[in-house]
């Protein structure tokens, strides 16, 4: 089982980070989707990760989470 970390970062201008880790395909999307919410959806700047880019992942977790059902 792969560990999925969020790592929120409030800078000294009061401007949230989030970095995701762990957190494979577009679900890096979904995942922060309520947290941008709550924070007012003013997204400066989205930077994806070589792990946004890694389809193999989410195909499998897609996978689990159908099987399970």
């Amino acid at each position: 089982m792969n560990i999925e970390e969020i790592e929120i970062t409030i800078n000294t201008k009061g401007q949230v980070e989030l970095h995701l880790r762990g957190i494979h395909g577009d679900r890096c999307l979904l995942v922060t989707k309520e947290l941008e919410a709550v924070l007012g959806n003013e997204i400066l700047l989205r930077e994806m990760l070589a792990e946004y880019y890694d389809q193999t992942n989410q195909l499998q977790d897609d996978h689990l989470n159908t099987s399970n059902r």
